[in-house]
């Protein structure tokens, strides 16, 4: 029997479907990844930051760590709203976004290691480090389901990341201002492009 063969135009026309399903798996199924991280670190920058202009407490910087509870969110959500179709790219976001998470965590492991054999650590040297994951993490998907937002949108995270290490380096030392510009990169990053998605998708 002879396989069919595709014609470009219909390849075409597949693979923009896929990219299609793609967006609207990444809205609809999960309430938007970017609206929830983005939204959800923009409340806490300010928080912290202002908890800390407030008592003068540094250790206010463990509360970054609520950002892992937009993860159990969005793994309730996509329980309840499983997209009907999960294509290719589906897949490879996800696999990026793995492989990102693996970052987060192994960054976080092996501070606190460092932590027990030197007697401290700095972890507001994350928010640096994360907005570099989270940007490389942000630009790839952005390529894949091409949508320009989240590409360009991410060079703002690169941007300040850069900065905040390079001030690290010159200056000895973090800064909690830090949280606050954290909280605008993510803001940038992910929650104007994350409403972006959201109008697209619902025009269809």
């Amino acid at each position: 029997m002879e396989e069919k063969k595709m014609t470009e135009k219909e390849s075409l026309e597949l693979v923009s479907r896929m990219i299609q399903a793609t967006r609207q798996n990444l809205v609809k199924g999960s309430g938007n990844y970017f609206l929830v991280y983005g939204y959800t670190a923009l409340v806490l920058s300010i928080a912290i930051y202002a908890l800390f202009y407030v008592t003068g407490n540094t250790l206010w910087s463990i509360g970054w760590f609520l950002m892992f509870l937009p993860m159990s969110v969005i793994a309730f959500r996509k329980k309840k709203n499983k997209p009907l179709v999960v294509t290719y790219t589906d897949g490879m976001v996800k696999k990026v976004w793995q492989v990102i998470g693996s970052l987060f965590s192994l960054t976080i492991f092996v501070m606190l290691v460092l932590m027990f054999i030197a007697g401290k650590c700095d972890f507001v040297l994350m928010l640096p480090l994360s907005l570099l994951y989270a940007g490389i993490g942000t630009a790839i998907t952005g390529l894949v389901i091409k949508e320009s937002c989240l590409v360009y949108g991410s060079f703002v995270g690169f941007v300040f990341a850069v900065y905040m290490l390079m001030s690290y380096t010159l200056n000895g030392g973090t800064e909690m201002i830090w949280n606050l510009y954290f909280g605008l990169s993510l803001t940038v990053m992910m929650v104007v492009p994350g409403h972006v998605l959201n109008n697209k998708i619902e025009k269809l």
